[in-house]
């Protein structure tokens, strides 16, 4: 099946770094958020993006134009209605999913794909919420998408392999590199970074070292790019706290107990980058 026409539902950090990728490939890409407004400002962002790799010289100026020229803002779920797939990049919420499912359901043609950028909730069960389950699959991207290499397709229980072979094909287009998962919670990316990220929230809670401490030990002696509570912050603290939350559920097993100190930050509305703070200062940064 070719995928020339791709919506994108939310048009945050991830739904934006996914529709550049896309346009960049040449795709036409509806990029929809819950008001025009929000959806044009991730476009103009976007745009100054593009800017910044056209002054480096890793785009040319025409392609630039080209790809900003394939992306459409949009509002209405009505207007994704031409798209062979569309990636849903909404809050991870699973109820909020499946209530876009079926409004996506009822527009898109029948030959079309639904996928989730979801992180950890289940394809197999956002799947049943259509009449299409056998053309719903997980596409997890990485973040930022424009920048990072892997994309994790996960299979529900209903995906046919039609639909599993367009979308790794899809994504072999991107660029990146596909690993395929079942369907289980986290995955295969989150079912080992979120206990690590969490163990790094222990060992804080317990004063084993300050943040700083923990994070370049991590980096020099695992040779991690990136220190696990840095990760968490720009991951988002109440992201990793609900698939945390997740993996206990659904897996039932205490070493997946999301740490206390965690519950606490995200109580306190510390949840990161995104919030100004969290295991790091960031505001006015």
């Amino acid at each position: 099946m070719a995928i020339e026409r791709m919506a994108v539902i939310g048009a945050g950090q991830m739904g934006s770094g996914i529709a550049q990728v896309a346009a960049q490939a040449g795709l036409h890409v509806t990029l929809a958020d819950a008001s025009a407004e929000l959806a044009r400002r991730a476009v103009d962002r976007l745009g100054v993006t593009l800017a910044k790799l056209v002054e480096k010289g890793k785009v040319a100026a025409a392609d630039r134009d080209a790809a900003l020229g394939r992306i459409r803002p949009a509002a209405a779920i009505e207007d994704c209605a031409g798209a062979d797939l569309a990636v849903e990049a909404i809050v991870e919420n699973e109820g909020v999913k499946k209530e876009l499912y079926r409004k996506l359901d009822a527009v898109l043609p029948q030959h079309a794909i639904l996928a989730s950028n979801t992180s950890s909730i289940s394809i197999t069960s956002l799947a049943a919420a259509t009449k299409r389950p056998d053309r719903v699959i997980g596409m997890h991207w990485m973040n930022p998408p424009p920048i990072m290499q892997l994309i994790e397709v996960i299979r529900g229980l209903q995906t046919s392999e039609a639909t599993y072979q367009a979308v790794v094909d899809l994504s072999r287009k991107f660029g990146k590199t596909v690993v395929t998962s079942k369907d289980s919670p986290g995955f295969i990316v989150n079912r080992i970074l979120i206990p690590l990220l969490n163990e790094a929230c222990f060992a804080l809670q317990e004063g084993l070292a300050t943040p700083e401490d923990i994070d370049t030990a991590v980096k020099l002696g695992l040779n991690h790019p990136m220190g696990p509570l840095t990760l968490a912050d720009f991951v988002g603290l109440d992201t990793c706290l609900y698939i945390a939350e997740v993996l206990h559920r659904e897996l039932g097993d205490p070493k997946y107990r999301p740490a206390p100190l965690l519950r606490q930050y995200v109580a306190a509305g510390w949840v990161g980058r995104k919030g100004g703070r969290g295991f790091y200062v960031y505001e006015g940064k």
